[in-house]
């Protein structure tokens, strides 16, 4: 089949040489000129393990490219899917719809009667509806058609998920989407046909229970600090509990990225507009549990240092909001190291892919080539993204370049008897 892809941000570029890779003939669109050179020579601008090569082997096959005219889109295809961002609206928890509604208002000038577009956009419950009413008048469809994809596992949630959904008024919208879609759901993998709201409640409600699961532990660690718990084993103990199971069960810094905070401030948004505003209070609280994690790492920093961060030299090992990527939105990570050196702290920070976004974005901070150079002098060391080379470092490797050796893992990802056996004096959330 002919396919565009109207975005080729993180959503976009993944899908269109995912469904290339399918062995469609796919077209993706951006308005940013640098952006689409970049693609069209095999170069993605952002960090995904397997992407590159995937891409490269689509755009050698003749089957990918990319292009900033609608015009071409409109003509080359009649499966148009919309990738693009929603980001959270500044000094709102709303979702900033204006670049879904742009996307949409570009293609309808072009496209052609019959034509199917899906919507993959992460949006509140009624904009699928909404835009219908314009895509319909021009002859058109719409399904929607939410992503579930996790940084740094992109690839393989798109070709390989472990569900698609689609929101259809018609069985013919349906059944090209199935047939877009023939190879994965070849593998048995499961479908669920429903309406435009189910559709666009799917991935938020996804998203705030994933959230809520992962709040509900880092609450638990709170209580655990000053009970004298352990809450790594409390989590393990729970993982046996069929109904509740292991994952996002895991105490920490909490989460971070583009998705999960601001996805369920704009559900919380939504549901006040809608006058349910009460159904989804406990997300605030969900929000603030996740905040105050970060807050409790500056606090466990600031209690090594005998009380004051002022002077003080902090090592900080990461900056992404997780392993596996480059994305710093709302990143844990950085937000602490900020914190810190607020507080008076001389910080270093490094990270194994992040480094130019951080650069960019946090420019008061200093940034190390290597862990070893963020730890040097340091007085107190922060593990803050749980990245294999951080996990995997054997204490021996700071020991030496450490002022004192003092570390505070934020990500509960350490082997806490290791490193006090080499010496170091080791804090963790939720744990003694």
């Amino acid at each position: 089949m002919k396919l565009t892809v109207i975005g080729t941000g993180y959503l976009g570029a993944t899908h269109a040489a995912a469904m290339a890779e399918l062995g469609h003939d796919v077209l993706g669109i951006d308005t940013d000129e640098m952006k689409v050179k970049r693609l069209n020579c095999g170069d993605v601008p952002f960090f995904e393990p397997g992407l590159p090569e995937l891409l490269q082997r689509n755009i050698d096959s003749g089957r990918l490219r990319f292009t900033t005219s609608y015009a071409e889109v409109g003509a080359f295809g009649d499966v148009h899917f919309v990738c693009v961002g929603t980001p959270q609206k500044k000094g709102e928890y709303a979702a900033d719809l204006s670049y879904v509604d742009a996307a949409v208002a570009s293609l309808l000038s072009e496209v052609r009667a019959g034509a199917v577009v899906v919507g993959k956009s992460t949006v509140p419950a009624g904009t699928a509806a909404r835009l219908a009413e314009s895509i319909e008048a021009v002859g058109a469809e719409l399904v929607w058609n939410p992503e579930f994809l996790r940084e740094g596992f992109a690839v393989e949630d798109t070709l390989r998920p472990d569900r698609i959904v689609m929101g259809v008024r018609s069985e013919r919208a349906a059944g090209i989407l199935r047939e877009v879609y023939a190879p994965i759901l070849a593998a048995d993998t499961p479908c669920i046909v429903t309406d435009f709201a189910t559709a666009e409640l799917v991935k938020v409600a996804a998203n705030s229970f994933l959230a809520t699961k992962i709040s509900f532990i880092n609450a638990m660690a709170e209580v655990c600090e000053v009970t004298g718990a352990d809450v790594t084993q409390l989590a393990a103990a729970l993982s046996h509990d069929d109904r509740i199971g292991g994952k996002f069960l895991h105490a920490g810094l909490g989460f971070g990225g583009g998705c999960l905070p601001k996805d369920i401030r704009a559900f919380m948004a939504r549901a006040g507009e809608l006058g349910v505003d009460q159904a989804l209070s406990f997300l605030k609280e969900i929000d603030a549990i996740n905040m105050r994690r970060r807050a409790r790492m500056v606090d466990l920093a600031r209690e090594l240092c005998d009380g004051s961060l002022a002077g003080v030299r902090v090592g900080v090992l990461g900056a992404a909001f997780k392993p596996n990527s480059d994305d710093i939105r709302d990143s844990p990570a950085l937000d602490v190291a900020v914190a810190v050196q607020r507080a008076g702290a001389a910080v270093r920070v490094y990270d194994p892919q992040a480094m130019t976004n951080a650069k960019d974005s946090y420019a008061t901070l200093a940034y190390a080539p290597s862990a070893v150079d963020a730890a040097m002098d340091a007085d107190v060391v922060l593990h803050l993204t749980e990245w294999a080379e951080f996990r995997q470092m054997h204490p021996s490797v700071l020991s030496e370049v450490v002022r004192a050796r003092r570390i505070v893992d934020g990500r509960n990802a350490l082997d806490r008897e290791l490193w006090r056996s080499e010496g170091w004096t080791y804090r963790a959330l939720g744990r003694h």
